[in-house]
């Protein structure tokens, strides 16, 4: 069984990787010009039966309540306390850590870079290759 359209998308994006549009790369950008995005691209087309179902239920299932949970915080924005409830002041920054630490788990599980939106490939950073 393969990935459907939809996960390869989800998994991208957890995985820190732009989109991938209709596979006809541009120039200079995409997969092409990539060896990161390249090497998801294969292991997502490659996986064996059983990686699938790790992935599918533990990171794809995991992550998409993750996200989920990061919106709903908003809810809470304004309200420092009310009564004896007291807002985790944290609680943003501490479900996005959570997020992005599952998200590098899955890098790691698929044995890949995470990509620049994860803060891989120098997002955000110097790197230099020697």
């Amino acid at each position: 069984m393969t990935f459907t359209t939809a996960e390869k998308v989800d998994l991208r994006r957890f995985c820190g990787y732009g989109l991938y549009g209709t596979g006809t790369p541009l120039p200079a950008s995409g997969y092409r010009f990539s060896t990161q995005y390249g090497v998801l691209e294969y292991k997502l087309n490659t996986l064996g039966t059983e990686e699938e179902a790790v992935v599918r239920t533990t990171y794809l299932a995991n992550l998409g309540t993750l996200e989920t949970a990061i919106v709903g915080v908003s809810a809470n924005l304004d309200t420092d306390e009310a009564a004896v409830w007291k807002h985790n002041k944290n609680e943003y920054r501490d479900r996005k850590a959570l997020f992005d630490g599952w998200r590098r788990e899955l890098c790691n599980f698929l044995g890949i870079t995470p990509g620049p939106a994860l803060g891989g490939n120098g997002g955000g950073s110097v790197s230099l290759v020697v």
